[in-house]
């Protein structure tokens, strides 16, 4: 159905455009019809019309400056422009407001009907996109939670974190590379600052967590992530420049919290509690989120701030904090080159500042080398002994130069290092080592990936992973090659059957066996056999 608007201060040309619709598209059109500029816009704003045809010489607003009216509350009306006068300055204005046609009266049939077609084939077009837009909503409205919520699981758990987060990132349009963790929880109601049946409150508000996101988004521009439990965690991108007034945006932050959760409880039948972290760099998500969390134990109200609680540790003004922290990354991830680099500068910032109390620093060596050796075994999965450390405070005690203590340190720092490095390589290479025995004595049989994967204790996906970067092919093209290499030995060294050799390399089907063959070895199992002779 076509609602076509008729402009013209002239009944007969109104009649007449009338009868040619009526006749050509029957029943596919709604018409209606005004005489003066006026009485076309009141109309346009209530029968909002897909198609018009507007006379430009009418009493009053004339027809140019009723379609610049009427294109400001009808944005998609295809407007047809009819007059007496063959003006040229009327034509080109017209044709800026995009009209699709400039007619001339007489009006003709022929011409009308042709313009009418293509402007309803370009409604039809309009229509369709709309219709398009609308799904591709409805299914973003879907898409989007799922995938807010794997970049809060990215952020906090570090999992493949770089380039994880980065995808998440491009998909949901985040610019800023900080932000602060929000914790919601629920329950029926608060006690001694703690809320009451969380589980009962969870299971009832689950069926309201589409509202509650709704809600959230209202008051915060952020990433929320899916329920767990009676919590939900949100994230909310920062812009580092924001730190400046930092202590006016957590003022800010906190009063849109507390009206956010007057409106939830106003709009859920459950009671709420906001816990807010601090901003920081994205990678550091998990340090906010842990922040949000133990925000409640220090106070009774429904929303809490961590920098408003004595919780966390603050440094002195110079504190080389970030030098501390790309210190123990490196320790983690292995990295000798960058944890040794940090612990010089780190040891370079002590010596700079507090030369003069050498036994404070030596304190500091020690505790740094025992934090990291901490890392180490967390890290690299080696053997703890509690006596391994039996002469480090003599040792560090007796060292009489800060040149001495930095060796000492830094040698310190390589070692652990170098053992997290040894000890993920001993444990992969000792893990692809047993899967290879395993393939190798039983690649007879229909073996599977998650039948190695078991055998060697670990996920199909980490073997998987795992095994293609230690043996330089993925698992099934090793299975594959063992398997050619002993048809090959089979097709040479005994007179046995196509079918013996097939079932004996671990198929079941000769044609396959044949065709994989080929595919690997270039020759089928008979040409090889009669080209080795």
């Amino acid at each position: 159905m076509y609602k076509i608007m008729l402009a013209d201060d002239e009944g007969i040309v109104i009649d007449a455009l009338t009868f040619i619709i009526e006749k050509n598209f029957g029943e596919n059109c709604v018409i209606e019809s005004a005489k003066t500029g006026r009485s076309v816009i009141e109309l346009a704003e209530r029968f909002r019309p897909d198609i018009a045809f507007m006379d430009i010489q009418m009493p009053g607003i004339n027809g140019i400056e009723a379609m610049k009216e009427i294109r400001k509350s009808c944005y998609n009306t295809i407007f047809i422009v009819i007059s007496a006068y063959d003006k040229f300055g009327y034509a080109q204005e017209a044709i800026g407001l995009g009209v699709l046609a400039y007619i001339n009266k007489p009006i003709e049939k022929g011409v009308i009907v042709d313009v009418l077609q293509r402007a309803m084939g370009q409604v039809d077009r309009e229509r369709e996109k709309r219709s398009n837009d609308l799904m591709i909503r409805e299914k973003l409205e879907t898409v989007v939670p799922i995938i807010e919520s794997g970049l809060i699981y990215s952020a906090l758990f570090q999992e493949n974190y770089a380039e994880e987060t980065e995808n998440y990132k491009r998909l949901l349009g985040i610019q800023e590379d900080y932000g602060y963790m929000m914790v919601i929880k629920c329950g029926d109601g608060q006690e001694n600052g703690k809320l009451t049946n969380v589980v009962g409150a969870s299971v009832r508000v689950q069926s309201s967590y589409c509202e509650i996101r709704e809600i959230i988004k209202e008051y915060f521009d952020g990433i929320v992530g899916s329920m767990m439990a009676n919590m939900i965690i949100v994230f909310v991108p920062q812009a580092k420049a924001e730190f400046d007034d930092e202590y006016e945006k957590r003022i800010e932050v906190i009063e849109s919290a507390r009206k956010m959760v007057r409106k939830l409880k106003s709009r859920i039948d459950a009671g709420f509690r906001v816990g807010i972290g601090s901003v920081k760099p994205l990678k550091e998500a998990g340090i906010s989120y842990t922040e949000a969390l133990n925000s409640f134990r220090c106070t009774n109200g429904s929303v809490a701030h961590v920098k408003d609680l004595p919780l966390g540790c603050d440094y002195e003004d110079n504190y080389p904090i970030e030098t501390e922290k790309k210190l123990f990354a490196g320790v983690e991830a292995g990295n000798m080159e960058e944890a040794v680099a940090q612990a010089s500068r780190f040891f370079g910032w002590m010596i700079d500042t507090y030369a003069e109390n050498m036994m404070d620093i030596k304190l500091k060596v020690l505790e740094f080398v025992l934090w990291a050796e901490r890392i180490g075994y967390e890290s690299g999965g080696m053997v703890y002994h509690f006596r391994s450390r039996q002469d480090y405070l003599k040792t560090i005690t007796e060292l009489k130069n800060y040149e001495e203590l930095r060796s000492w340190f830094l040698t310190k720092i390589q070692n652990v290092c170098r053992n997290v490095v040894k000890k993920k390589e001993e444990t992969s290479t000792n893990i692809i080592v047993k899967a290879k025995e395993y393939i190798n004595s039983h690649y007879r049989k229909d073996i599977s990936l998650d039948e190695v994967s078991r055998e060697v204790n670990i996920s199909p996906y980490y073997f998987s992973k795992l095994f293609k970067e230690e043996a330089g092919q993925n698992f099934i093209e090793y299975v594959t090659g063992i398997r050619m290499e002993r048809a090959k030995e089979l097709l040479l060294q005994t007179d046995k059957s196509m079918k013996e050799i097939c079932s004996e390399v671990g198929y079941a089907d000769p044609n396959y066996f044949s065709r994989s063959f080929k595919k690997n070895v270039g020759v089928t199992p008979t040409e090889y056999k009669e080209k080795r002779g």
